[in-house]
């Protein structure tokens, strides 16, 4: 795992048994380039609890026009907030593509950015998620802590 912070990084190896390595350079950061230490930074304060407004360029050059309206569409739902797969499917003017949004969204190549975890089933269930249920758990319980309220 790579931290970068103030054009330093912290990389951290770990084993089954527990932490293995953890090093300190800023040739890391060096390599990341402007954009990514920018997302590194967005990322770790995202991380920390605060309301961060992703302002990286992504490159979705791999994914189809669909997809890229679902992203588009789920990056409008608010730090905290959460929004039905319908909801997402209405946006982009194809309401009966419900399924199709979940679909994007497990081929979402950059969560947390495209905030994927934000949207749930129309009755309150989690739905799915790329990087597994406990995630989006984890992802949604550290965005509530401001206590913003559900808008189905």
């Amino acid at each position: 795992m790579v931290f970068v912070a103030a054009g330093f990084s912290l990389r951290s190896a770990f084993s089954a048994k527990g932490v293995k390595e953890i090093s300190f350079s800023s040739k890391v950061a060096d390599r990341l380039g402007k954009s990514g230490n920018e997302a590194a930074e967005q990322l770790s304060a995202y991380f920390q609890g605060k309301n961060v407004r992703f302002t990286v360029p992504l490159d979705l050059s791999n994914c189809t026009a669909f997809q890229k309206k679902v992203y588009h569409a789920i990056r409008r739902i608010p730090y905290g907030e959460t929004r039905s797969y319908r909801w997402v499917a209405e946006k982009i003017g194809r309401p009966d593509a419900c399924r199709a949004v979940g679909n994007a969204l497990g081929a979402n190549p950059i969560p947390v950015i495209i905030p994927c975890h934000r949207v749930i089933n129309a009755d309150g269930g989690l739905g799915g998620f790329s990087g597994g249920l406990k995630w989006k758990k984890l992802l949604l319980a550290l965005e509530k802590r401001g206590g913003r309220e559900d808008k189905r």
